[in-house]
């Protein structure tokens, strides 16, 4: 695995052994900022699952100004540890180890808001869906910003979980990407429209 663009373009990372985790492909992930583009220059992401923390370490070196990482596997976030130091990318980031769900929760608590939040979790799982639901009901997503889930295409997660609604999804093999969005209320809509 490379980081695809940005200050630590072509580094290479590290990925967990065994079979735990399961890294995104250069491939998809290069798909993938090419639909997210350049994030704000304020941007703060969140990778949970994260794992070798791919996702994330590509958008800090696109140019994101922060990002927390959210992992269990003591052995993931060793090499996570690892692919920060190597790429110098300590200051901009957050390791937390810990259950994904209870994670969220304890973010919201802090008032934590995310211009992008990666959600990669084990595909034979609830996980996803999950993960939706605590994103949504603490609304951890900053104005403008992105849920991204990556899941096997065989289990795709629903169109709508409270205030956040699927705008796009992308196949790649066995893996499907879906975004989310915060749907916008009536009222925003009646604010938005032109005198």
């Amino acid at each position: 695995m490379r980081i695809i663009a940005g200050s630590a373009r072509g580094r290479r990372l590290k990925a967990p052994p065994g079979n735990l985790t399961r890294p995104t492909s250069d491939k998809v992930r290069e798909a993938l900022f090419s639909i997210l583009g350049q994030p704000p220059t304020d941007a703060a992401v969140l990778d949970l699952f994260a794992g070798s923390g791919a996702l994330g370490l590509e958008a800090l070196s696109r140019g994101a100004v922060s990002a927390t990482f959210v992992d269990d596997n003591n052995q993931a976030l060793q090499t996570l540890r690892q692919n920060i130091d190597e790429l110098d990318l300590a200051r901009a980031s957050q390791v937390v180890r810990g259950e994904a769900i209870r994670q969220l929760r304890r973010l919201a608590r802090a008032s934590a808001r995310f211009h992008w939040i990666f959600v990669d979790p084990p595909y034979a799982t609830q996980l996803a869906e999950q993960s939706l639901q605590e994103i949504a009901a603490n609304q951890l997503l900053s104005p403008g910003g992105q849920v991204i889930v990556e899941h096997d295409r065989r289990s795709e997660p629903s169109d709508a979980y409270g205030s956040l609604i699927k705008t796009d999804m992308r196949r790649y093999g066995d893996t499907s990407v879906s975004f989310y969005e915060v749907s916008m209320d009536e009222s925003e809509l009646h604010e938005r429209k032109p005198a």
